[in-house]
Parts: C-alpha cells; sequence; structure tokens
C-alpha cells in the first residue's frame, strides 16, 4: 500500500513538472513567436520609412537590420527568463564573450565603425571620383567593412573602410565647378602683353570655359629658361579633364600664331681658357 501511495505521488510530481515545463514552453514559444513577428514588421516598416525619408539606399537595410537584431536580443532574453534561467548571468557572459571577440577582431570592428561613420555623415556618394589611401578612382559601392573603387584604367580597387574614413579624403565631385591648374613657359625675348592677350583669348573662346569665376592668367615666376605664367580657367567638374586636354594644345598653337615661344630648359655655358685664350 505504502508503494502504491509513492508511485502515485511521483506521478503527481512528474505531472506538476511537466504541466509547468509545458506552460514555460507554450509561454516561450508564444513570445519567440510574437517577438520575432513584431521584430519583422518594425524592421519592414522601417525600412520603408527611412525609403521614403530619402535616406541613403545603402544605409536603409543597416539601420533596419540593427534595430531588428536588436529587438530579438531582447526576445531571446525574454524567453530564457520565462524557462527560470538567470538573464543577468546570461548577459555577463555575452558580455564577456563579446569584448573577447571584439579584442580579437580590432582591425574588423574598425572597418565597421569608420563603415557606419561614411554611411552616416557620407563624405562622398556612390559615383564619386575620390582619392583616398593613396589610390584614387570612382566610388562603385560603399559596404560597412570596405569601399570599392574602379580607377581610370578600370581596376577593382578594395579600400579598407578605416583607411577611408581616418585619412585625409578628396572628393573631386562634391563640387559642381573645379578650377584647372596650368603653367605655361614663354621666352624672355617675347612680349609678355601679347602672350598674356593670346592666352586669355584662347581661354574665353572656349565655351567650356565659365564667366565666372573670371579665368586668371598672370606672370607667376621668372624661371630659368623662361617666363612662367599661371593659367587658372574654371569650368564644370564633368568637363575638367577634356577641357584640361584641350586647353594644353590650343595654348601651345596660338602661342606660337602670336609669334610667342615656349622654350625647353637650357644652360648658357661660358668657357674659360688659361693664359688669355678662350
Amino acid at each position: 500500500m505504502e508503494t502504491t501511495l509513492d508511485f502515485g505521488q511521483t506521478i503527481d510530481n512528474l505531472t506538476a513538472v511537466l504541466t509547468e515545463w509545458g506552460m514555460s514552453a507554450l509561454g516561450a514559444i508564444a513570445v519567440l513567436v510574437v517577438g520575432m513577428w513584431i521584430a519583422k514588421r518594425v524592421r519592414v516598416g522601417l525600412r520603408s520609412h527611412l525609403g521614403q525619408a530619402g535616406l541613403d539606399p545603402t544605409l536603409v537595410p543597416f539601420a533596419a537590420g540593427m534595430v531588428y537584431w536588436g529587438l530579438m536580443a531582447f526576445v531571446i532574453i525574454a524567453v530564457l527568463g520565462i524557462f527560470g534561467i538567470p538573464t543577468a548571468s546570461f548577459i555577463a557572459v555575452v558580455g564577456a564573450a563579446g569584448l573577447a571577440v571584439g579584442l580579437a577582431l580590432q582591425g574588423t570592428l574598425s572597418n565597421f565603425a569608420s563603415g557606419v561613420m561614411i554611411l552616416m555623415f557620407r563624405p562622398f556618394v556612390v559615383g564619386n571620383w575620390v582619392e583616398v589611401a593613396g589610390v584614387a578612382g570612382s566610388v562603385k559601392e560603399i559596404g560597412l567593412f570596405s569601399t570599392v573603387l574602379f580607377s581610370g584604367d578600370n581596376v577593382k580597387i578594395v579600400v579598407p573602410n578605416s583607411q577611408v574614413y581616418g585619412q585625409t579624403l578628396k572628393n573631386f565631385s562634391a563640387n559642381e565647378t573645379r578650377r584647372i591648374d596650368l603653367v605655361v613657359g614663354v621666352g624672355y625675348e617675347d612680349d609678355l602683353q601679347v602672350a598674356h592677350t593670346t592666352m586669355l583669348e584662347t581661354l574665353t573662346a572656349d565655351e567650356r570655359v565659365l564667366e565666372e569665376p573670371a579665368p586668371t592668367v598672370a606672370v607667376h615666376e621668372l624661371g630659368d629658361s623662361s617666363v612662367d605664367f599661371v593659367v587658372r580657367p574654371w569650368c564644370r567638374a564633368a568637363d575638367y579633364w577634356a577641357l584640361r586636354w584641350h586647353l594644353t594644345r590650343r595654348l601651345k598653337e596660338e602661342l606660337e600664331a602670336a609669334s610667342c615661344s615656349i622654350p625647353f630648359p637650357q644652360r648658357d655655358v661660358h668657357l674659360h681658357g688659361q693664359n688669355g685664350q678662350g
């Protein structure tokens, strides 16, 4: 009789435990399913809202993904709490593991942090021509860890974001206009006013040269072999290289037509002989 009572008590205890765990499991599943559904809905809604707000297309999935995984972290902690697992200890373990991983992945995290800063502050966008980390090219892709450039001869260059954001960056496409800086030398025997007028007329004759700011032509330096002029016209950024190459040729042709010489480097050598000879 005593054995029967013990067996019955065991069944009752087992039933109670299974019922309690079953309810916990059902609650945990419910929290997990509802939490995942809410996190997904928030992610979809956030992506739609940020897209309509005109946020950079590269930044939209990143921001939505960060919010989604943040919500999922809270959901997982809530599920663990339902099962009676001490979440404080779990968070501490996760934090310690995160610190260890962070120390091991310093370079990667540095690239990630720089990628976030680039996407937030947008010192350049896809399509800009930039020079950074000793290389220059057109921006084709801005990722979280690296930026992809295509050079002028169509070579793909992958630059870690820590080098992009942590160094001086030149964005040649940031402004609508650019100034072309040329140095043109003429002979010392040439008429400087004629040379000045010829070069200024050559600039103003090209419709790609902007009237404002006005182009500059001025004597810059008395060189070893020539009188050097600075020639500085302004143009639209899209016309920069085509106009630069064209003006380099036209200035030479027009100066020669105006009887101005473009001297090459030269030296005067004086020989002194011995005993009064030479």
